[in-house]
């Protein structure tokens, strides 16, 4: 179901975060300063695009918390409502809930990408 699932997901929803998510990485890389925000972004494109059969924990520190407001304010917020949108349009059919629910886990994620794990 995995494999499956992705492929759907890509056609269905997952190129246009995964692309937004390489968008974020490519304006953060600009600066020398933003290199590690934008490998971070990078990451997260990959399980954007890809998302099923994968989990998120989240843990991390003082050091993260800190890059995750500097994170929502600059990033995080624009790419969590766009999650939310389209996850709300993909939970308006029963077909669609199981990807609208990857969009909400991308939309939790888009908000505290430091400190998490993809597993």
């Amino acid at each position: 179901m995995g494999c499956l699932g992705n492929v759907l997901w890509f056609i269905f929803g997952g190129c246009i975060s995964g692309l937004s998510w390489m968008l974020a990485g490519v304006l953060w890389c600009i600066s020398i300063v933003g290199i590690p925000v934008g490998m971070q972004c990078f990451k997260f494109a990959a399980l954007s695009f890809f998302p099923f059969g994968k989990e998120v924990h989240y843990g991390g520190g003082a050091g993260s918390m800190l890059l995750n407001i500097i994170w929502m304010i600059v990033s995080g917020i624009p790419l969590a409502l766009e999650s939310l949108v389209i996850g709300a349009l993909l939970c308006v059919t029963i077909v669609g809930i199981p990807f609208g629910m990857q969009q909400f886990k991308l939309a939790k994620l888009a908000l505290m990408p430091f400190g998490s794990e993809v597993y």
